[in-house]
């Protein structure tokens, strides 16, 4: 803990935003994926990150959804259309 306490107290505020930045990017990770692979549920899963990004667990399940939402269209397409 001491660590985190020196680091606040000498870090400047540039530092600060990075970190700050840094840390929101990661939040929402799963809704920046979302955009590229499952934009149906960009804004539930966007919603979906701020609570979860207090769990690793949720915040990997939401990851999931983002990237599994297209694939399971496409799945779902070529079951219904055997070749």
């Amino acid at each position: 803990m001491d660590f985190f306490t020196q680091f606040f107290d000498t870090a400047t505020p540039v530092q600060l935003v990075a970190i700050g930045a840094s840390v929101l990017l990661v939040w929402f990770l799963p809704a920046l994926v979302a955009l590229a692979c499952n934009r149906k549920h960009f804004k539930l899963i966007a919603l979906a990150c701020i609570p979860a990004g207090l769990s690793v667990i949720a915040w990997s399940g939401v990851m999931i959804w983002a990237f599994t939402g297209n694939m399971m269209n496409r799945f779902n397409k070529k079951a219904a259309n055997p070749e």
